[in-house]
């Protein structure tokens, strides 16, 4: 197999339609096969494209749940004792959770990256201050939505919309139930309200995004570039229609048969 380089990458993603954007981007590394260079190659490539690039680097494994709460949240209270028990402390320096990928953590650590201290729902960026500022406890999906206001893109590198975090922040424009969790700092623990459902059913938009979608094969990796406005649009309008459109199918969904309680 080929290997990939900095020169071929970056041709790519500017034939993709990435010229000077800013963008979030979901990323799976094994999907491209080797990158000479590996993960900093593709980094270096994308900042070369884009005016300013933001990550998830969500971190679950400060999640604690208590044994009463609101209702219809989503959550089965005093079910996660033995979890509780391995929560950790949030931290600033704390690696994104595993699931998100390699990626976040080469973002979050690259020397011109900074991270927001939201204990779960953390994002880093790079050139992407304004984005980053807007999050709050309340809001921790505000820096998507300051994103599309600048013009931005998701860009889906290797994976599907199952991963398209910013989905969720147009399920909220939409009106769909959010959720609140709880997370253990070193101070106290944190009500963090805002906390989106479940994704595996966001794949189902492919058809309706296939017009707003720039797709390329780099490699063995399939790479989807969606403007956000258009994407919201797309996600707003399905669930107008149906409010209970892009819920995954599995009848032990906690979040999922809250969503569906509520409609």
């Amino acid at each position: 197999m080929t290997e990939l380089t900095f020169a071929r990458l970056r041709a790519c993603f500017r034939d993709l339609g990435l010229r000077g954007q800013p963008i979030i981007a979901h990323t799976s590394l094994t999907a491209f096969g080797p990158i000479r260079g590996s993960a900093d190659t593709l980094l270096g490539a994308l900042l070369a494209n884009a005016s300013a690039l933001l990550v998830p680097t969500f971190t679950y494994k400060t999640m604690v749940t208590p044994g009463v709460g609101p209702p219809h949240n989503g959550l089965t209270y005093g079910s996660d004792l033995s979890h509780n028990l391995m929560a950790e402390f949030f931290h600033v320096d704390m690696p994104a959770d595993r699931m998100m990928g390699w990626f976040p953590e080469v973002v979050r650590q690259h020397p011109a990256a900074r991270r927001t201290l939201h204990p779960i729902l953390s994002f880093a960026g790079i050139h992407a201050d304004e984005a980053l500022d807007a999050q709050t406890l309340f809001n921790p999906l505000a820096p998507i939505g300051v994103l599309a206001e600048q013009g931005g893109w998701v860009v889906l590198l290797g994976v599907d919309h199952t991963v398209n975090t910013s989905i969720h922040f147009a399920e909220k424009l939409a009106g769909r139930r959010q959720f609140t969790r709880w997370a253990l700092t070193r101070k106290r623990i944190v009500e963090c309200s805002g906390f989106p459902g479940d994704s595996s059913g966001f794949d189902a938009l492919s058809a309706d995004l296939e017009s707003d979608t720039h797709s390329a094969v780099i490699g063995p990796a399939v790479v989807r570039a969606i403007p956000l406005q258009r994407l919201f649009e797309t996600v707003q309008r399905r669930l107008q229609q149906n409010p209970l459109d892009l819920l995954c199918e599995r009848d032990d969904c906690e979040r999922c048969n809250a969503v569906r309680d509520s409609v």
